[in-house]
């Protein structure tokens, strides 16, 4: 499973922008779908993860701001990031929850998308 991530850029605080992450590949079943990110100094968190049947999990620190979503026909995963906050600057990246079938379960992660937020 290959995942491709795009959307990353320069915004302004109280802007907006939309990541994308496509998965392609020897795809059996996706569990789930999801963003996390990294920012300098910091650990990896998650953002936002979209699990099978719609259910959504969010950060506490982007709820209210931050929107997944998930097309199924075409395995992507979008992320509308609203109200952007300077402390939202991170590399983003996007990981899935892939099933084979024969039962085998792994977490494929993206190349990351860097998303700065100015003052």
């Amino acid at each position: 499973v290959q995942l491709q991530a795009s959307g990353g850029g320069l915004v302004q605080a109280g802007g907006s922008l939309r990541l994308s992450c496509v998965a392609s590949g020897s795809i059996f079943r996706i569990n789930a779908m999801g963003w996390h990110r990294q920012a300098p100094g910091k650990q990896r968190e998650l953002v936002a993860e979209i699990i099978s049947g719609g259910s959504t999990n969010y950060a506490d620190s982007v709820k209210g701001r931050f929107t997944i979503s998930r097309d199924y026909l075409k395995n992507t995963v979008y992320l509308q990031m609203n109200s952007l906050k300077p402390e939202d600057t991170a590399v983003y990246y996007c990981v899935v929850t892939h099933s084979t079938r024969w039962g085998n379960v792994l977490n494929y992660w993206g190349q990351g998308t860097k998303v700065t937020v100015s003052s």
